[in-house]
């Protein structure tokens, strides 16, 4: 059975009323077309189990989709300092259950407002965005939840101060958008542009020395 994120709720019970209208009034046919909008939103909100590599200094995709970028940091994008960048676009058909790209301390949480520009474009960091950083044995990550065009909430459920998994779910996005993830220049890349990662899954980098 598939798992679905309390988050879709709301929105499976809103798009199934047309269906439940066309029900009580003896159209079936009707209502068994009007099924697939509340059945694909579902899928939307699917939360499968996945399992990570066991160990703890490499870096995993933190969502499912399509490799971007995957190089140096770009500029205006990064965090202040040096950093290699891996950046991923979730399409609409893409798992959007968020995961942590490292193991160890949520050190902070920044929410940041921005626009809504469609999350393949260039100028799209500058989009709505929640960035996490954390404390991998020494060495900092940092990951984040970039909304989209169609994507208007990045759900984050992590704390300052726990301790997340590998791979460990941190939260989601609400249709479409993308995560960039940002380690140290001793961290070596293992993905390229235009690859396809699974999150929690897919290993994106290896950890260096602390940095």
């Amino acid at each position: 059975m598939v798992r679905i994120d309390p988050a879709g709720f709301p929105f499976i019970a809103l798009a199934a009323i047309p269906a439940a209208v066309a029900a009580v009034w003896g159209s079936v046919w009707v209502a068994a077309g009007l099924l697939a909008l509340p059945v694909s939103i579902a899928l939307f909100f699917r939360d499968p189990d996945r399992t990570p590599p066991p160990d703890g200094r490499l870096i995993v995709a933190p969502a499912d989709g399509t490799v971007m970028h995957a190089g140096e940091a770009r500029p205006d994008e990064a965090p202040p300092g040096a950093w290699r960048q891996v950046t991923i676009f979730l399409s609409i058909l893409d798992v959007h259950i968020n995961r942590s790209p490292a193991a160890g301390t949520v050190t902070r949480i920044e929410f940041m407002p921005g626009t809504f520009r469609a999350a393949f474009r260039h100028d799209a960091h500058r989009n709505e965005r929640s960035e996490i950083w954390i404390d991998a044995d020494g060495t900092t990550v940092v990951t984040r939840q970039v909304v989209g065009l169609l994507a208007r909430r990045v759900v984050c459920r992590l704390s300052v101060g726990e301790e997340v998994p590998l791979g460990g779910r941190i939260g989601l996005m609400k249709f479409g958008s993308r995560m960039d993830v940002f380690v140290p220049l001793t961290a070596t890349l293992t993905v390229e542009t235009g690859e396809h990662v699974r999150g929690g899954e897919t290993v994106i980098a290896r950890l260096g020395g602390a940095g």
